[in-house]
């Protein structure tokens, strides 16, 4: 009886219109059935009524005539499980986990229902405890109940694009910006953004009217995998767009590869098919061709961290022809770069509706990659339109500025690793008992009247118990003492922590709920402190590359990568994870054959690309690896990836450019 309705109107009379009839016929001595007749009440449903308004008010014969009313009338609702109270903070709870991206499954959903009711001991059906779990009638009323919540398909999203998305990477970027605008005065005609996207020979098909219960249906492509051909596309805040910019998955490139383009555009060639230095230095020469940049007229280049963008010859040409270049945050282009928030998605899809009506068109042939710049010129004047360039730039906040145009709620996701990074190992940490009685004497050493004493009190402390003020700040949770000595959180883009109104009312010595919050059972997933001695390289930043200190240290690091390949005797390649394979290559031996066939023909061709290796996720080469670092391949495009960035794919891994040409 889920989706029951009801088919009568009885049980719907007000509750005043009983309570006038009762009265009449207690104090004014009318009959029954003419009280019923009049007020258009069934008389067996008056006469109920009449006898318990009589013992009420037996039981409180003080009570005058408009004080009697009956406690209730009509139907009651079936028996909740959880108070309204409750279930708002179940309400809450769900959100918060949603919006830090570890939001509940139905199914989750039902387990931790069960879970809040026995710590709460609440009164539950026997099925629960049968089960072990909250019944699916139970899922479906709460969601009724609480129209907010609603049961999405969530976007699979990897931990370092949550995570890095914060406060601190994004405040950066827009203090660099400013800087650059102000030294530069810009114009939005002088903002550009470039950035690369793979196409591939293999499309995914558009919805088709087919049979109602066909189970399998298919449509016509070109191939079962694809070839890679990446394209680089410049656009500005004004609403212009350079020519595109094609690398081909060949050795060496010739001028018939972008036959049926876009006028005025150009290409490269790379046995990869992606972007690298060498190929980012024709780009730069044919960045500068159209925009027409100089001295007296610079512009100012966004884009991202890749290697190949990050080459000491392309930012010297960048530098001697006035074009200023500024990085995105690492893992930030999803929400800082408009090409990604509102050109690339619109490009697939007209892509893909390009591929169709040219397989449709050309029956029996198939796209090769000769065919994709043709298909560029159809699909990509129809997704680049000034509306859709201009937008980008608007909702990223980089043209006309804007800071704040990020929420609160879009750095939710960087809660779980969102922690102070300690001066201190971890094995330097004070003990409970010093904790605790440093947070002591620092909160009655403050008068809270004086923040300026705050400083004081803090140094006094750390000094006595020796230890950090920042560890004091970390442990003792107060940011007073930090903010005391280096700003507000706020300034430098951190958030405090908000504490469950439980854990407000016990520190503030007050009553709190009635019962147990469901963080309090189920805590939000939190990551531990960060390692001070785990040095990250592959780490970096929002950084004003064509700025002379910046260039300089981004040389020592090219000349200590050099230096590290000289002193290698053969080319490195990565480490395979043999013992993953062995299960997959037994019986007649024929995965272990082509495995190593597989690898063969890789070393072959990479032995006509001098460059090093690069990771799929984090770009690091692997000259840069850590001792023992152990690798993965993409079974699609047959590149290279660290097996940490791969979140544990180890058998069957396919790269983000792979899985998002098809997702797209």
């Amino acid at each position: 009886m889920r989706t029951y309705k009801r088919k009568t109107d009885r049980g719907n009379t007000p509750k005043d219109v009983f309570d006038r009839a009762c009265q009449q016929v207690i104090y004014d001595k009318k009959s029954i059935n003419s009280t019923a007749k009049e007020f258009s009440i069934p008389y067996k449903t008056l006469q109920r009524h009449v006898v318990k308004m009589k013992k009420i008010l037996e039981s409180n014969p003080e009570l005058t005539r408009s004080q009697l009313t009956l406690e209730s009338t009509g139907y009651t609702k079936n028996r909740q499980v959880f108070s309204d109270e409750e279930e708002l903070s179940l309400e809450n709870y769900l959100k918060r986990a949603a919006d830090i991206y570890y939001g509940f499954t139905p199914y989750e959903t039902r387990k931790f229902a069960y879970e809040f009711a026995k710590k709460n001991k609440k009164s539950i059906p026997d099925s629960w405890n049968k089960k072990l779990i909250a019944g699916e009638d139970w899922l479906g009323s709460f969601m009724k109940r609480h129209p907010s919540l609603s049961i999405r398909c969530p976007q699979a999203t990897s931990l370092s694009r949550a995570t890095s998305f914060n406060k601190n990477n994004v405040n950066l970027f827009f203090d660099n910006l400013k800087i650059v605008y102000q030294r530069l005065n810009l114009s939005p005609g002088d903002i550009w953004n470039v950035d690369e996207t793979g196409l591939t020979t293999v499309h995914v098909p558009n919805r088709v009217i087919a049979c109602r219960g066909i189970k399998n249906l298919g449509k016509m492509t070109s191939a079962e995998r694809g070839t890679l051909v990446t394209v680089a596309v410049a656009i500005s805040a004004l609403g212009n767009m350079v020519p595109p910019f094609f690398v081909f998955p060949r050795v060496h490139y010739k001028e018939h590869f972008i036959r049926g383009g876009t006028v005025g555009s150009d290409g490269d060639a790379n046995p990869s098919g992606w972007m690298k230095e060498d190929n980012f230095k024709k780009f730069s020469k044919h960045f500068v061709k159209y925009v027409k940049p100089s001295k007296e007229k610079p512009v100012l280049l966004l884009l991202d961290n890749h290697d190949s963008h990050l080459s000491i010859e392309v930012l010297d040409y960048f530098k001697e022809n006035g074009v200023t270049v500024l990085s995105f945050p690492p893992h930030c282009s999803h929400k800082l770069q408009p090409l990604d928030r509102t050109i690339y998605g619109p490009l697939k899809r007209y892509f893909n509706k390009a591929c169709d009506n040219w397989l449709a068109s050309h029956p029996g042939k198939t796209i090769t990659i000769y065919d994709i710049p043709e298909l560029v010129k159809t699909s990509l004047p129809l997704a680049a339109t000034i509306d859709n360039i201009q937008s980008g730039f608007r909702v990223t906040g980089i043209s006309p500025l804007n800071e704040n145009v990020f929420p609160d709620s879009e750095f939710s996701g960087s809660y779980v690793t969102d922690r102070p990074t300690p001066d201190f190992p971890i094995s330097a940490l004070p003990t409970a008992s010093v904790t605790n009685s440093a947070a002591l004497l620092t909160s009655q050493a403050r008068p809270s009247h004086d923040p300026g004493n705050d400083t004081d009190a803090a140094f006094l402390i750390s000094d006595e118990f020796d230890m950090p003020i920042s560890t004091l700040h970390t442990s003792c949770e107060m940011p007073c003492i930090l903010d005391a000595i280096s700003g507000t959180n706020e300034d430098k883009g951190f958030k405090t922590p908000e504490k469950s109104p439980v854990t407000q009312a016990r520190s503030l010595n007050m009553p709190s709920t009635s019962f147990n919050l469901p963080e309090e059972i189920r805590p939000f997933p939190k990551a531990g402190p960060r390692l001070e001695n785990k040095k990250n390289i592959r780490k970096r930043k929002s950084t004003i590359y064509t700025d002379t200190p910046e260039k300089e240290n981004l040389m020592e690091l090219k000349i200590k990568q050099q230096s590290r390949k000289t002193l290698t005797k053969k080319s490195k390649k990565p480490k395979i994870m043999e013992e993953k394979f062995k299960g997959a290559s037994k019986g007649k031996g024929k995965g272990k054959k082509a495995f190593h066939e597989t690898n063969k023909r890789n070393n072959d061709e990479d032995k006509s690309d001098e460059d090093d290796t690069f990771c799929l996720e984090c770009t690091e080469s692997y000259s840069l690896s850590i001792p023992g670092e152990e690798w993965i391949q993409c079974t699609t495009c047959k590149l290279w990836a660290h097996a940490k960035c791969t979140n544990g794919n180890i058998l069957f891994y396919e790269c983000k450019n792979c899985t998002s040409d098809f997702e797209d």
